[in-house]
């Protein structure tokens, strides 16, 4: 797999407020990178600074093999770290004809990616008229028409109603099939256990976890049972190497297992006990709940 994005130990420092601080992570082609943080964590200065927009204070990155100058490379890399900025009395065909002119691409792929946001019908309509989803969905039409290789956007539904939401992510995701790289900053859980494959979890500029969302999510999940022999049930499950903490509350047991086991497998093997269950859920921990534990772990 080839590599996009190297980025090694970086620091950046305003005065004595320390927004990055010693963050390495590497971007490998073809997948979808949430960089997730509350706001104030350094996710959009971390954009900044691998878009030239900041300096560094320490720490370098490098673009696809190293060799190429960060000012080649941009020209493969499309982003939309601002609010989209466009000619309000010019319609959408113009300001894209204006962006290929700036980019210095040619504009025949213009209608394809207008297609591909689903602006095709409204490109003679002038840029003020456009919702603002529709206005972030041109911001990304624009993005693509150099075809780069990774896409980077700084909280790309931010202000967005719900179906606003919903079509970006849309988007987002059928960019992604067709190949393109993205790399996306949000401090919504949601959207990126929705969206990516991979993510990178900041807390106030440091690096709390990086990876494969499902590896995160990798908990083999937990069992919520209910029976009237809550005592029996317990101390069974105490015993049983497959199940690591149980927890009782509110005459419910949470048992959270080690190992990968259906709820029929266990239903069948308390009855063989003597134990008939009236309520048995398996569950997955969420990206929330692995979050939260991951953040609160960390608090100062």
């Amino acid at each position: 797999m080839s590599t996009i994005l190297t980025v090694n130990h970086l620091t950046k420092k305003f005065g004595y407020l320390t927004a990055v601080k010693d963050l390495s992570f590497t971007i490998e082609k073809g997948n979808v990178y949430g960089i997730l943080g509350p706001n104030g964590s350094g996710k959009s200065t971390t954009l900044g600074i691998v878009l030239n927009v900041v300096n560094a204070t320490q720490g370098d990155f490098a673009w696809f093999d190293g060799t190429t100058t960060t000012h080649q490379a941009l020209k493969k890399v499309g982003a939309i770290i601002e609010r989209p900025n466009f000619y309000p009395y010019m319609t959408a065909l113009q300001n894209l004809k204006l962006v290929c002119k700036i980019k210095e691409v040619s504009e025949e792929k213009i209608e394809e990616k207008l297609e591909l946001v689903g602006l095709l019908d409204r490109k003679n309509s002038k840029f003020r008229t456009y919702s603002l989803g529709m206005k972030q969905r041109l911001a990304i039409a624009s993005a693509l028409l150099n075809d780069p290789e990774i896409l980077i956007l700084d909280e790309p539904t931010n202000g967005l109603d719900p179906q606003g939401i919903h079509q970006i992510r849309e988007i987002i995701k059928k960019i992604a099939s067709q190949g393109t790289t993205i790399l996306l900053a949000s401090h919504l859980l949601d959207e990126v256990e929705k969206v990516c494959s991979h993510v990178i979890i900041l807390r106030k500029g440091e690096k709390l976890y990086s990876g494969r969302v499902d590896g995160l999510l990798a908990s083999h999940g937990f069992f919520e049972l209910k029976t009237d022999n809550l005592d029996n049930l317990k101390s069974y499950l105490e015993k049983h190497a497959s199940f690591g903490k149980i927890k009782l509350e509110n005459g419910c047991i949470t048992a959270i297992l080690k190992e990968e086991m259906n709820a029929g497998e266990l239903n069948k093997t308390l009855f063989d006990q003597g134990i008939t269950l009236s309520h048995l859920v398996k569950r997955k921990e969420s990206l929330e709940e692995q979050f939260l534990t991951l953040t609160k772990n960390q608090s100062n």
